[in-house]
């Protein structure tokens, strides 16, 4: 039988580098900025620190890591995520960071049926109940922007065609 061994040097290991302001930076560019923030001052209200520790450990450490690709981590994330289950806010979360780098909704979707084999067809579903509950939702969005805007271009065909002559063009 072996005695105690030594304590492990942690100069024995590879260090594991963590980019707070990089990881911070990553977060906005996949969620955007006010939804980032309103996010994460939610979390920090209910546990203080946590927030900035999944920030700083994730998105500016295991993130920040080489060898895959951001679309990559994506559709691991995705995967994971729906093999999961019980994390629907979470998922349509990554759903929307999916879409907003770059994904289609045509492959959100095909990442989601292929797991069907793998964590079963009632995770699939409930994933796919997930992505096509957010990909409503952002329709609903485009189209009350686009609500939104249309006053404005409305008021701007107005003043062209006043500044032509009446002649809209």
């Amino acid at each position: 039988m072996k005695g105690p061994t030594e304590p492990m040097e942690p100069t024995a290991l590879a260090p594991a580098p963590l980019d707070r302001a990089a990881g911070y930076a990553l977060l906005d560019e996949l969620a955007g900025p006010q939804t980032a923030t309103a996010t994460l001052q939610g979390l920090d209200t209910l546990a203080p620190g946590f927030a900035d520790w999944i920030v700083t450990a994730l998105f500016g450490g295991t993130y920040q890591r080489p060898g895959l690709s951001l679309r990559d981590r994506q559709v691991a994330n995705l995967a994971a995520l729906t093999a999961l289950g019980g994390v629907e806010p979470q998922l349509a979360d990554h759903v929307r960071n999916s879409l907003r780098i770059g994904l289609t909704r045509e492959e959100v979707t095909e990442v989601l049926v292929h797991l069907a084999p793998y964590v079963g067809v009632p995770k699939a579903l409930a994933g796919l109940r997930v992505a096509a509950a957010t990909f409503a939702a952002a329709d609903d969005r485009a189209e009350e922007a686009h609500a939104a805007d249309e006053p404005a271009a409305n008021a701007q065909a107005v003043a062209g065609g006043a500044a032509t002559g009446g002649a809209a063009e």
